[in-house]
């Protein structure tokens, strides 16, 4: 058995780290060379067994084209996001380069820092194919808690929208609109998740577990959160450029706002948070976003 992991960043580091305590034969890879123990070129990694890819959502549709070759792997998808240019979910990029039984998602609320720390940590594996997605989660550590779900379009929207969520919260937290506000907000943008994973077809219950309310609540309350830093950057009326600038990241809930304002002008959804942080990343102030939401 050999697993790589394709991407070095923070979360590709801290999942080679986790995988790496459970098992001997992990190796990590990235289109940059990086001293990493274990770092292999591309083509190495991508002969391995099991695949973790934590390449960001608007970049996967050229990683595949350029890099990715099935061969049989199994892969885990470790990124979450909306594609802006299509709209697409991950899961339907993926499907164009591998087979629906051979692939699984990642979710739930996780902290890369945290998982570098070996805190405890609670994921959920989810794939159509139930046995997949409990070969991944054996290769887990002990400091990290497994489930399974099937639930794969759940996940997905789960995981994306929770990040735009998180930069509407970081922007009432840098406009100090105070702990009654945020628990409004967080809740709200709970429902909006919801009503729109709903709309195609996701379980309910998946917004009620580790990848919905887990995973936002973590997101849209800490500064450890690139996107709810996101927030705090237009609260202080900076642009998209010089947040990203000063970040040093990818902030994958800009890229999905785009997503979900095209989605929702096209299927006639009512999303208000997803729209005022388009607008807002379109230039809108905070202020009249906020006269916007409270508006009868």
């Amino acid at each position: 058995m050999s697993i790589g992991v394709i991407g070095a960043g923070k979360w590709g580091s801290a999942l080679f780290f986790a995988l790496s305590q459970q098992n001997s034969d992990v190796c990590i890879s990235s289109r940059k060379p990086r001293d990493i123990e274990n770092f292999v070129s591309m083509s190495e990694a991508l002969e391995c067994e099991y695949l973790v890819v934590t390449v960001p959502a608007q970049q996967v549709s050229a990683w595949l084209r350029e890099h990715f070759v099935f061969k049989g792997q199994k892969v885990l998808v470790a990124s979450k996001g909306i594609e802006a240019s299509s709209g697409k979910f991950l899961n339907e990029i993926y499907a164009e380069h591998i087979p629906d039984e051979n692939i699984a998602f990642l979710s739930g609320p996780s902290f890369a820092s945290e998982v570098m720390q070996g805190l405890p940590t609670a994921l959920v594996i989810n794939s159509h194919n139930q046995k997949l997605a409990e070969e991944f989660a054996a290769l887990f550590p002990s400091f990290i808690k497994t489930y399974t779900s099937t639930d794969v379009i759940g996940a997905e929207v789960a995981g994306a929208y929770k990040n735009v969520i998180a930069i509407a919260a970081g922007i009432a937290s840098g406009l100090k609109l105070g702990n009654n506000a945020a628990a409004a907000l967080i809740s709200r943008g709970l429902v909006e998740m919801q009503r729109f994973g709903l709309h195609y077809g996701a379980k309910e219950e998946s917004f009620v577990g580790l990848s919905g309310a887990g995973d936002l609540f973590l997101t849209a309350s800490s500064t450890m959160s690139r996107n709810f830093r996101v927030g705090l950057g237009l609260a202080k009326g900076l642009t998209q450029e010089e947040i990203l600038l000063e970040l040093g990241e990818v902030a994958e809930g800009i890229g999905t706002a785009y997503a979900l304002y095209d989605i929702a002008q096209k299927e006639e959804l009512y999303l208000p948070i997803a729209r005022e942080v388009h607008a807002m990343l379109e230039g809108k102030s905070p202020q009249d976003a906020l006269h916007s939401l409270l508006g009868k």
